[in-house]
């Protein structure tokens, strides 16, 4: 056992290494580039669509579910633990420096998810009962099935069964641990009864498919990111005599070649390859853009044109990344816990415990329980947005949606054994298997992404002309 451990963590460090983070970033500014920026400049007009009354409704177009119910739904599987412990455990390896590569890699992120959302509603089918069906591996299968369709469909194959192999591990095992760890750590509660909760809890939702995950997930994701940056900025408000000094050692330590942090951050010193490494890799693992899993949810939202979908699911990057996680990077940065050693372990601050150090400067005691119920709201969502993509993948490689029932049932059950056992070979198997899936995703991004600055740029007129007419009705009012 220890050996398979040895080997699973070695592969895990092979896959995730530079020349995976640079083709995840990489593909991100080739794609940002073809698209003229475009992705950039129009991320006002996104975000003001993503709220508007019409995004919440499906009489425009085909689809399933309402452009926002898809976009929450796959904000559900990208907001987790990787926004409070991801955060923390870049800033405590790789120095506040890291937050800066965050937003750097988000920037660039914009466009990949852009562009996989977009392809996923361009080349999406209907099955045999109506529902839409999406994501990199219809993508790869129809966008060249009259040139190379066995290149398409070898390519599908393998992020489809890469991407079961996720759901059941990052998106489901390694959550349900995390709820019943965080809960058993906070409150005591022991991990079998949660772990049955969770399990029960879990296969009320998903057995009713797209449109109950989507409805749950609608309400749930928007209040649980608004109560965990509500409780951010009181942390910020607190400490809001050393934000600026806290903001200058982010910018500092982000580009310096060997950096010291200061009083605030315990002395502590990191190098700018360390910021880049820490912070590209756990912004990537936050936002998922280029992964491809996003693009399955976005395929059934109704809407009347691929592109427009494309910017409505591209806004999750920047709630996730440019929000949320800023949030919980500024809160560490001005809270002085940063580089300080744990009393109660002897050990420096990491992780949740980081995080939780940060909250506890404002609120106390009371600190623990707040961050305890943001991993187990941002946990629990991701169970149910992941249990959605990974059912569509399953769908894939069975050739029908008659054993779908099944695999509900199975993800249910293994919410379960997630919840109560050790997982240290399923986090690292779990990274694999996200690696793995994003490759081929990676690849036909590369390939078509000529075809999308073609389609963005046509969208252009569109987006001009709703952007004069809104002037007008403003003019007039």
């Amino acid at each position: 056992m220890d050996y398979l451990a040895e080997v699973i963590t070695a592969v895990d460090h092979v896959v995730w290494g530079p020349v995976m983070l640079m083709l995840l970033v990489g593909t991100g500014v080739v794609l940002t580039v073809r698209c003229r920026f475009l992705t950039w400049r129009n991320l006002p007009w996104a975000v003001r669509v993503t709220l508007s009354r019409e995004s919440r409704e499906k009489g425009k177009g085909s689809g399933d579910v309402s452009p926002f119910s898809a976009l929450t739904t796959a904000l559900a599987a990208t907001i987790g633990t990787g926004n409070i412990v991801g955060v923390a455990t870049a800033m405590a390896a790789g120095g506040p420096g890291a937050l800066v590569w965050m937003w750097i890699s988000a920037c660039f992120g914009l466009s990949s998810k852009f562009a996989e959302c977009m392809l996923a509603v361009k080349y999406r089918e209907k099955d045999e009962r109506g529902e839409m069906c999406g994501g990199p591996m219809y993508t790869m299968k129809n966008a060249w099935k009259s040139e190379h369709p066995g290149f398409g469909a070898a390519l599908g194959w393998c992020f489809a069964f890469f991407a079961v192999l996720a759901s059941f591990g990052i998106g489901n095992m390694t959550q349900g641990n995390s709820i019943t760890a965080s809960l058993h750590a906070a409150f005591g509660l022991p991990a079998k009864p949660v772990a049955v909760v969770l399990m029960v809890l879990s296969f009320l939702i998903i057995m009713g498919g797209i449109r109950s995950i989507a409805k749950v997930s609608s309400v749930v994701v928007p209040f649980m990111a608004i109560f965990y940056v509500i409780c951010g900025l009181f942390v910020i408000v607190g400490n809001l005599n050393h934000l600026p000094a806290g903001i200058c050692m982010i910018l500092k330590m982000a580009f310096s070649p060997e950096a010291a942090g200061g009083a605030l951050c315990g002395n502590m010193t990191s190098s700018v390859f360390a910021a880049v490494r820490f912070g590209v890799a756990r912004g990537i693992f936050s936002n998922e853009a280029g992964m491809g899993s996003a693009a399955i949810t976005a395929a059934a939202a109704t809407t009347d044109h691929p592109v427009r979908q494309g910017y409505v699911n591209m806004t999750g990057t920047f709630w996730d990344t440019l929000v949320v996680c800023t949030i919980t990077g500024l809160v560490i940065a001005c809270s002085g816990v940063l580089g300080q050693v744990n009393p109660d372990t002897g050990a420096v601050y990491e992780g949740a415990a980081l995080t939780i150090a940060a909250f506890s400067t404002i609120f106390g005691e009371a600190g623990g329980g707040l961050v305890t119920i943001g991993i187990v709201l941002f946990a629990f969502s991701t169970i149910l947005g992941w249990e959605y993509q990974g059912e569509k993948a399953f769908e894939y490689l069975a050739g029908s949606r008659r054993y779908n029932r099944m695999y509900r049932l199975l993800f249910s059950l293994m919410v379960y054994v997630g919840a109560t056992q050790s997982l240290e070979l399923v986090w690292s198997f779990s990274d694999i298997a996200n690696a793995l899936m994003a490759l081929p995703n990676l690849i036909s991004l590369l390939l078509l992404s000529k075809e999308v600055g073609r389609d963005v740029q046509e969208y252009q007129r569109t987006i001009r002309r709703e952007q004069r007419q809104a002037a007008i009705r403003h003019g007039r009012q």
